[in-house]
């Protein structure tokens, strides 16, 4: 548990330096809710979906973050042969390694 540090000690009134207070402190609202946002990157908020909640022996949380994939999705990730098509592919047209088949797919669809 965090030691609690009376005000005059944070501020270092009264022992001649200030103790400054971290930037990675958070507070909790009245529903006992707190804010991730100024600790992710803009990039992390639009990807990550949730976050796994644990905690140690010592009492520390530890937020582990979480990106959700959809169930139409996931067979994807069950068939090693068929991921590895699939970046194989992302690779090829990464590298401008595609063709125009001139094929209608619009009766696939």
């Amino acid at each position: 548990m965090t030691p609690y540090y009376p005000a005059n000690v944070i501020m270092g009134l009264n022992q001649g330096y200030v103790m400054r207070k971290p930037k990675n402190k958070v507070q909790m609202d009245n529903k006992y809710r707190i804010c991730l946002s100024n600790f992710l990157s803009n990039e992390e908020r639009d990807q990550l979906s949730s976050f796994r909640v644990s905690r140690q022996k010592d009492g520390k949380i530890v937020l582990d973050p979480l990106v959700e994939i959809p169930a139409r999705e996931h067979w994807i990730y069950k068939n090693p042969e068929a991921l590895a098509s699939l970046m194989s592919g992302i690779d090829d047209a990464k590298e401008g390694r595609i063709v125009d088949l001139d094929i209608d797919f619009e009766d696939h669809l």
